[in-house]
C-alpha cells in the first residue's frame, strides 16, 4: 500500500493503531522476522573504504569495515553516513577525533583506520555504545566509546567532530566544541548549519542529503 507502514507491535500495540489510524491491517509475523532486515542491508563503497556486514565480502582492493549494527542506528549505506565519511578521508589523518551519536561506530572505525588517534565515540544510547565497542574489536582498531549527552556534559578538545546528527542537535552542538574542525550531516539537503563562529569550508550532497565541513573562526 502506498504511504504505509510496517511496524512489529503486541495485541496491546495493535489495538492503539487501529484506535488511531483509518486503515489498519494485520498479519502473525514470519519465523526470522527480527532478522529480515538484513536482506536490505548490503556493503557499500565509499572512497577507499567498503563498509558492509559480516555476511558480505569486501571487494578487491577496498579497505574493508566490518559493521554489525546489532540494535545501534548506522549501517553505513545510509547517504548521510557516506556524505560524512567521504568528507573525513579528505581531511589530515592526525590527532583526536570525537564521534557524536557514533551509532554502530562506522564513523569511528573509519577514523580509527585512518590514522585519527585517539578516537572517543560517544551516544546516548547503550546499545550503540555496545555496538561502537564490539565493531571496533572486530576491525581491529582503538576507538573509546561512552555513554554521554554531548549536549549537557562536558566535551574534550580534539582536532576533529564528526557529527551525522539531526540539524537543531548540529546547530546547540557547534558552540559546545572544542576544536577547530567539524564534520556535520544528519539532514536534508535544504538545510544548513548557520551557528556563529563557524564557517563553510565544503559541502557534499547525495539523494536529498546534506553534509558539510565547517571551521572555527
Amino acid at each position: 500500500m502506498d504511504g504505509g507502514f510496517a511496524v512489529y507491535a503486541d495485541d496491546d500495540g495493535e489495538a492503539w493503531l487501529r484506535a488511531e489510524l483509518a486503515v489498519v491491517a494485520a498479519a502473525p509475523l514470519v519465523e526470522g522476522w527480527e532478522d529480515g532486515w538484513r536482506s536490505f542491508h548490503h556493503g557499500v563503497v565509499v572512497g577507499r573504504f567498503w563498509v558492509g556486514p559480516p555476511w558480505e565480502d569486501a571487494p578487491p582492493g577496498a579497505d574493508p569495515i566490518v559493521v554489525d549494527p546489532g540494535r545501534a542506528f548506522g549501517t553505513g549505506a545510509h547517504p548521510t553516513t557516506r556524505l560524512t565519511l567521504e568528507l573525513l578521508q579528505e581531511e589530515p589523518a592526525a590527532g583526536a577525533l570525537l564521534d557524536v551519536g557514533c551509532g554502530s561506530g562506522v564513523l569511528s572505525v573509519a577514523a580509527a583506520r585512518l590514522g585519527f588517534s585517539p578516537v572517543l565515540g560517544l551516544d546516548v544510547d547503550e546499545a550503540a555504545i555496545e555496538a561502537t565497542r564490539a565493531n571496533a574489536r572486530v576491525n581491529g582498531v582503538a576507538v573509546t566509546a561512552a555513554r554521554a549527552d554531548a549536549l549537557a556534559d562536558a566535551l574534550p578538545e580534539v582536532r576533529l567532530v564528526v557529527a551525522n546528527v539531526a540539524l537543531d542537535v548540529v546547530q546547540a552542538l557547534l558552540p559546545r566544541l572544542q576544536a577547530p574542525r567539524a564534520v556535520t550531516s544528519g539532514y536534508l539537503d535544504r538545510d544548513r548549519p548557520d551557528v556563529a563562529g563557524w564557517r563553510h569550508v565544503a559541502r557534499r550532497e547525495r539523494e536529498g542529503w546534506a553534509a558539510d565541513l565547517l571551521e572555527r573562526l
